[in-house]
């Protein structure tokens, strides 16, 4: 018999938040190959849309991330700059922070990156 197991199964996604200072988009869940279409198209429309003057990704809650994911970021800040929209990083765990340094993407958001 198959187990229910709705562990195995980990959903990923975005729930954004505005407010005065900006925008929050808070990704959950692992940006992969699967879920990283989703999450560029939604940070494209986000940051094409009559634009916030600053866009905040909070990565607090990811679980994993792939080179498609991490691309999708890089995409999102071609966008940002494209629209002269201020995009920061946060919620960097130590995993995290540490992919980010070691492949040099770190440095592309030097301004934005909070821990």
């Amino acid at each position: 018999m198959l187990s229910n197991n709705s562990e195995s199964i980990e959903k990923s996604g975005m729930k954004i938040v505005a407010n005065e200072n900006g925008v929050l988009a808070s990704l959950y869940g692992r940006i992969d190959i699967d879920s990283s279409p989703a999450v560029r198209d939604q940070l494209s429309a986000l940051l094409q849309a009559p634009h916030p003057r600053t866009v905040s990704i909070d990565l607090s809650g990811v679980t994993h991330i792939d080179s498609s994911g991490v691309a999708t970021l890089i995409e999102a800040l071609k966008i940002s700059r494209n629209c002269k929209t201020g995009l920061r990083l946060q919620g960097l765990n130590d995993r995290l922070h540490r992919l980010f340094e070691a492949t040099g993407i770190l440095s592309l958001f030097n301004e934005g990156i909070r821990r």
